[in-house]
Formats: C-alpha cells, sequence, structure tokens
C-alpha cells in the first residue's frame, strides 16, 4: 500500500472542511433525528428542529453527512434537508461537497464555456442513421436487466400506483396489410397529417379528419416517431464514445422500464456527448441523457431516478399527446394524404418523417404541463421501489440541481422546460410517500 505523508493528508482534510463550509441547509421536518453514523440502527447523536441552520459537509448514499458544533460528524437522510440556493458562483462548490470533490474542472464546470442543444440545433439537425444505429447497437433485453439487477442485489417489488397509464384497448383491426386495415389507418392519422398532406387518392377520399382512438393507430405511430425524432437528436449530438456508459444506461433503464406498464415498448437509452445538464424522452421508449448529466449521478439509484422520469414520459405518452394536439389543430378543415403508401406501418411511418421534417426534433424543448412533470416524478418514484431501489434517490438528485444553481449555463435548458427544482421538491413533500415509505429505509 502506497503511504502519504501526514502533511498532504492534513491538507486535503483541511481543503474538503473549506469546501464543505460552501453548502449550507436548513432542516425541512419538525424534528429530525442526527445519527454517528450513516445508518438507522447507528446510535444518536442529536434531533434538530425546523428550520435549524445546517452545513453539509459530504454526501455518502442517501445520507448527507454534517459538520457538527462538536466537531464530531451526524448523518441525516436526503430529504431531512433542503439545500440553499447558492449565490452567484457557488453551485460547483456545493457539487464537490456531494460528489465527494469529483466535480471539478473538466466535469461540470465546462458548463460554462459550452452552448447546449437548443432549438435551432434540433430544428435543423438531419437525421443520423449511423448515430441511431449505434444507439440501437447497446440495447439490451429484460433479460440481461434482470441479471445485472440480480448481481447489484434488486428485487423486483409490487407497488400499486392509481395515475399510471393503463394500455388500450385494441381497435380490433383485420390483419395488417389487408384493405380494411389500411383504410381504417388513414382514417386514423388523416386528421393528424392535414396540415402537412393534400389531398387524397380516391381509395380514401370519404376519410373523415379524426383523431386515433384505437392502441394499434396510437401505438403504431408513436413507435414511429421515436426513432425519426432521436435520430435527428443525434445528428444534432453523437453519442458519448464511452460503451460502460452506454450499457450502464441501458440494463438501469431497462430494468427500470420492466417496472412499468408498458414493458413491451422498444426501450433504449444512450448518453449524448454535451456538457449541458438534460434529458430527452422520444416517444416509443427512446431516451437520451447528456453526458453532464450523467456525470453529475453518483449511483445506479441516481441514474435510475433520472431514467424513471423520462419513462414516466413515455408511458404517459406526454409528449407524443403535445404532437397530436399540434397537429389536430394545425389541420384545420378535412383534408387528405397524398403520395403515400398506404400499409399499415407505412402511413405511421410517412407521418413520423413527415412531422420530423417540419419540425426537427423541437418536440424535445416543449415544455410540458407542470403537472406532466410532477407526475413523472411521482413515476419515477414509484418505479425505484418497483425495481428494489429507494424512491429518495430522485430527492437526492433534484437536490443536487438545487445545489448546482440558477445561473449554472448547463442547467438553462432544464430551467426553461421544467418547473423550478425547489417546486418539485415542495409537490414530492406534499405528497408524501404513504404506500412508498417502507422503501425510503433501503440502502
Amino acid at each position: 500500500m502506497r503511504a502519504f505523508p501526514m502533511a498532504l493528508i492534513a491538507t486535503v482534510m483541511i481543503a474538503r472542511c473549506a469546501v464543505a463550509a460552501e453548502l449550507p441547509a436548513v432542516v425541512h421536518k419538525t424534528a429530525v433525528d442526527v445519527y454517528a453514523q450513516p445508518a438507522f440502527d447507528a446510535s444518536k447523536v442529536t434531533t434538530l428542529s425546523r428550520d435549524t441552520a445546517v452545513t453539509i459537509s459530504a454526501q455518502q448514499g442517501l445520507w448527507y453527512q454534517l459538520r457538527m458544533p462538536t466537531g464530531t460528524p451526524g448523518y441525516v437522510r436526503v430529504n431531512d434537508v433542503r439545500i440553499n440556493q447558492p449565490g452567484t458562483g457557488g453551485g460547483h462548490a456545493n457539487l464537490r461537497v456531494l460528489m465527494g470533490g469529483k466535480a471539478g474542472e473538466g466535469r461540470v464546470t465546462e458548463t460554462a464555456g459550452v452552448r447546449g442543444i437548443d432549438e435551432s440545433d434540433l430544428k435543423s439537425a438531419a437525421f443520423d442513421q449511423g448515430r441511431l444505429s449505434a444507439m440501437l447497437g447497446y440495447r439490451v433485453d429484460a433479460a440481461k436487466a434482470a441479471s445485472y439487477a440480480s448481481e447489484e442485489g434488486w428485487q423486483a417489488t409490487q407497488v400499486a400506483y392509481a395515475g399510471e397509464a393503463k394500455r388500450g384497448k385494441s381497435s380490433g383491426k383485420p390483419a395488417q396489410g389487408s384493405p380494411a386495415s389500411m383504410a381504417a389507418s388513414a382514417r386514423a392519422v388523416s386528421g393528424m397529417l392535414g396540415s402537412l398532406g393534400g389531398e387524397m387518392s380516391s381509395m380514401f377520399s370519404g376519410a373523415a379528419k379524426v383523431a386515433p382512438k384505437g392502441e394499434d393507430e396510437l401505438a403504431a405511430e408513436e413507435l414511429a416517431l421515436g426513432p425519426e425524432i432521436t435520430g435527428r437528436i443525434l445528428g444534432a449530438r453523437p453519442l458519448w464514445d464511452e460503451a460502460l456508459a452506454q450499457w450502464r444506461v441501458n440494463l438501469v433503464g431497462q430494468w427500470v422500464a420492466a417496472q412499468t406498464s408498458r414493458p413491451q415498448l422498444p426501450w433504449t437509452f444512450g448518453v449524448i456527448d454535451t456538457p449541458e445538464v438534460n434529458a430527452f424522452a422520444a416517444p416509443g421508449g427512446y431516451i437520451l441523457v447528456t453526458r453532464g448529466l450523467y456525470e453529475l449521478l453518483s449511483s445506479d439509484s441516481e441514474l435510475a431516478a433520472v431514467l424513471g422520469h423520462e419513462i414516466s414520459h413515455c408511458v404517459q405518452r406526454d409528449h407524443y399527446n403535445v404532437i397530436r394536439k399540434q397537429e389536430l389543430a394545425a389541420a384545420g378543415k378535412d383534408r387528405a394524404l397524398r403520395g403515400v403508401d398506404v400499409g399499415y406501418d407505412s402511413v405511421a411511418g410517412t407521418y413520423a418523417r413527415r412531422y420530423a421534417e417540419e419540425h426537427g426534433a423541437t418536440i424535445m424543448l416543449t415544455a410540458l404541463d407542470r403537472e406532466a412533470e410532477y407526475r413523472a416524478d411521482e413515476g419515477a418514484q414509484v418505479y425505484l421501489a418497483r425495481a428494489g431501489l429507494n424512491p429518495l434517490a430522485l430527492y437526492s438528485v433534484l437536490q443536487k440541481f438545487v445545489a448546482l444553481g440558477r445561473d449554472a449555463p448547463g442547467l438553462a435548458q432544464l430551467y426553461k422546460t421544467h418547473p423550478p427544482f425547489d417546486a418539485r421538491i415542495d409537490r414530492i413533500d406534499q405528497r408524501g410517500y404513504g404506500v412508498l415509505e417502507p422503501y425510503t429505509t433501503r440502502d
């Protein structure tokens, strides 16, 4: 074992204490027990009352280490205190506290000089089949994800979730490719394509402008849109050249997705090479996380929390529903499709290509309704519990966002498209944990 001079060790410890002083927080509950170790069976050091000011000196899993007046550290859970919003330029020091000194130059701080993905990028980026194929190459099946979960000691748990979207009923379509199925498919998408198409061929001249109602039509369009939009995001930014990260997001993501009401989607995950902090959930189960966000996450639990939020958007069809509303609003009077191959799958595929050509992947920067974001947070916590993980992992991630600060350049798009992070934490506190409470004691 390599020996280090005691003077050097002392210098490092002093530096860490100096950093720790930069992360103030406040007790957020009526009473909070402080433990001598990060474990519920450890002895209690003291009990703090609401609004007591504290200083966080480190994070260990889902525990914060507090700098106590006695000089002996104490430990509280990540949801026992709330981190204060930092002043200008204070966020990076805060992250070094929460990430054991790993959030230094070349990681989170590099966001200061780099422009993130914006609407013009997603509007103009060309579809990149090569990068999409590379992303698909990292896709794993449910069995591989379950094997990874078993190695990590995660056990699937049954947890009720009343707000989760359920698979709709099949529309009872005839076999794909039959005249009846082709006509039904054209009727299903005619309204949505009205703003993009011209007159319909005589075969479907009587088709009405209607929103798709059957599960078959919804799923076909959703599955066609996913790769079209994802391919354009990848046209704006490539996959991160880090194979282990790509495999990891797919293993963790597929395991979490398997705990949802839509495990049959072709779930595919990737990390794109940009230092900003963001994530994208394209329809049909295609999810991208930025390198900047990936590097903020200290554990598989935190990664699962981020992916769970995006997975919930896909399960609930949040972005797809925005697309439907946009196209139905733009359709105006009844119009028909022109030059469309009328096979069942190709109708949906043509719709997806035309939508993407018109709008690019800008739907990914559309701010969803606040309730959709709060619901995605709730869904993420349920999925964490079902996956054998701790729902508090999402709380930990949101606290990191707060610690990074409002002026952090890497969070600019997240602030534009999501409710403020403190408001999201408030909603979690107001909702409480209910049936999830027993799972908040997991490591």
